[in-house]
């Protein structure tokens, strides 16, 4: 509870736009300062155009074409990569605030998609919930909510189980890891909707597939992703 209580008095009272998101250093009406910037490489450049990963060129990779994901499409802000790495854990431990940032950026890459019907975020476990004292892909899907008129479905899915961490895990491991973690339970709000599914990274995809199947057998008509960040292609580490 003390956590919570914290953290969301930083949210509120942490002065946004003076000083640098990584280092700190006092920056007036930008998120980072210029050398921190160097460090973030945004994802503005060749994707492929299923999973938005960043790619050597603009077609679709081939893990998208050996196994398509669930989804039918997806964006991502930055890529999983130097302090793009650093800015994603910061978010997820104590600067939620963070969520402002963020959303910005994934508004403008949106604009790729077809408009939505509704907006849902990856769940987390109660216990994970009352250990981090937030959710931060709530907090950064009602930000996104306020940019693009999209209502958000609070709640929509539940995580069902805990699961062991995803890091160090096989390919193959984490998705038997993940298997029935996930179920809708507003299957009335989903069906016949298309739905935009928000979470914080796209790695190799095992979470995104999980999570837009339980969304796909309540009843939407389709889904799509969107993350802050996403793996390049061709370094997709061992994790999420």
């Amino acid at each position: 509870m003390l956590k919570k209580i914290r953290n969301t008095l930083r949210d509120v009272l942490f002065p946004l736009n003076y000083t640098c998101d990584l280092c700190g250093r006092e920056v007036f009406g930008t998120n980072l300062c210029d050398d921190c910037a160097k460090t973030v490489t945004f994802n503005n450049k060749t994707t492929c155009p299923v999973c938005g990963r960043k790619t050597v060129r603009a077609e679709i990779c081939l893990e998208c074409k050996s196994s398509p994901p669930k989804y039918k499409r997806a964006v991502s802000a930055i890529v999983y990569e130097g302090g793009g790495i650093r800015l994603v854990a910061d978010f997820k431990n104590g600067k939620a605030y963070l969520k402002e940032f963020f959303a910005d950026r994934l508004a403008e890459k949106l604009n790729r998609l077809p408009p939505p019907d509704c907006i849902v975020y990856v769940p987390m476990t109660k216990k994970s919930l009352n250990a981090r004292g937030y959710n931060q892909t709530k907090l950064l899907a009602k930000a996104v909510s306020k940019r693009t008129n999209t209502p958000v479905i609070y709640d929509a899915v539940e995580k069902v189980k805990d699961t062991a961490a995803q890091k160090g895990l096989t390919r193959r491991e984490r998705r038997e890891n993940l298997k029935g973690a996930f179920k809708a339970v507003k299957r009335e709000s989903l069906a016949g909707k298309s739905v935009l599914v928000i979470d914080d990274v796209l790695t190799t995809g095992a979470t995104a597939d999980e999570v837009c199947s339980a969304i796909l057998k309540a009843g939407a008509a389709q889904v799509y992703f969107a993350s802050v960040a996403s793996v390049e292609y061709k370094t997709i580490p061992q994790s999420k």
